[in-house]
């Protein structure tokens, strides 16, 4: 059986936001097992697993993420949208827009230490649409 749901997330401000606790209970109540796959329909945020308890995690992310793909790159030509977006598009490709994650025991089988991460790019992002199937 397949079932799907849109998650919409509040606007963020940019950065590494964990999200695991929206998406489960947005989520609602999943199968004894199966999958479910995360797709953000944006091309300036991305999804991402990891470090879900020290939040210096998030910060250098954020902070070396910047310094690998810096804004203002003379060698950008997709400028019209600010500074913040062709920057944006390049670490939403690097990051990916889906996850797929195993579902047992009717909860997100997620290692001790990883969360699901909202990856907001842009200075001032919109809400954020998540299309979640879930396989069962």
């Amino acid at each position: 059986m397949i079932q799907q749901k849109t998650i919409r997330l509040p606007q963020h401000r940019r950065g590494f936001h964990l999200i695991t606790s929206t998406i489960s209970r947005e989520l609602g109540e999943l199968p004894e097992t199966g999958m479910v796959n995360l797709l953000i329909q944006h091309t300036s945020a991305a999804l991402t697993l990891n470090e879900n308890a020290d939040p210096d995690v998030r910060t250098d992310l954020e902070s070396f993420t910047n310094k690998l793909i810096p804004e203002n790159d003379p060698v950008y030509t997709h400028v019209l949208e600010g500074s913040d977006d062709m920057p944006a598009h390049i670490k939403s490709s690097v990051f990916g827009a889906s996850l797929t994650i195993p579902i047992t025991n009717k909860q997100l089988n997620l290692g001790t230490w990883q969360g699901i991460y909202l990856c907001e790019f842009r200075d001032h992002g919109s809400s954020r649409r998540i299309i979640a199937t879930i396989y069962s």
